[in-house]
């Protein structure tokens, strides 16, 4: 599988050792950085790329790593076609894809540990979208939030005057 990666300075332990092991278990991985440990870096700057990649289709699904996964999430679904969710357990992970079609699994780098980590994402890849009826009418209806979203605020996202 094509997989994108991305961390700020809060998740980049996590995301070295996720990255060698995806890798090393097969995947195609593009590191949408940070590529070195900087104190001051911003998870906008790598998560937003990450996120336009899957949303693109150039990748996958995407792993996105901060402090505690909250800010990645949040910034990964400010991206059309994007559906992150952070996540700590294995439930979650599969039930994220086959109900809800998530393509990036957030972590925090400071809330879970690497081998629980890579038991979790094990799961996320594994997991295939159902394409249930029930599933695929719920998605209409963010889809139809999101339409509607930029409609009202355009593309930007802000009030038009």
């Amino acid at each position: 599988m094509r997989l994108g990666i991305a961390t700020d300075h809060g998740g980049f332990g996590l995301k070295e050792d996720l990255l060698a092991r995806l890798r090393a278990a097969g995947h195609d991985v593009v590191d949408f950085g940070a590529t070195t440990l900087k104190s001051d870096d911003d998870y906008p700057d790598f998560v937003i790329p990450l996120a336009l990649a899957v949303a693109a289709g150039t990748v996958e699904r995407g792993v996105a790593v901060c402090g505690s996964g909250v800010g990645a999430s949040v910034c990964a679904n400010k991206i059309l076609g994007v559906r992150a969710g952070l996540v700590n357990d294995h439930f979650s992970a599969r039930q994220g894809v086959e109900d809800d079609h998530m393509n990036i699994i957030c972590m925090g780098g400071r809330t879970i540990g690497p081998f629980a980590a890579w038991d979790i994402l094990e799961a996320f890849l594994a997991a295939k979208f159902s394409q249930e009826p029930r599933h695929l009418r719920r998605l209409a209806k963010v889809a139809a939030l999101e339409a509607e979203a930029i409609v009202e605020h355009g593309a930007g996202g802000q009030q038009e005057s």
